[in-house]
């Protein structure tokens, strides 16, 4: 279940990164929501990692 739960975590920042390359391929997005975005990609990584 820990590895699960470390992987999805993985996956989710993995995610967010690419979220916001194809985004502003798309469509250019304000620092604030790319801010945001890597933000939350971060703190996943960084929950991910305090897993045992």
């Amino acid at each position: 279940m820990n590895n699960i739960v470390k992987n999805v975590l993985n996956a989710v920042a993995i995610a967010m990164g690419i979220a916001v390359i194809v985004t502003n391929i798309v469509s250019p997005l304000s620092l604030g929501a790319v801010t945001t975005l890597l933000g939350l990609g971060v703190a996943a990584l960084g929950i991910a990692n305090l897993q045992k």
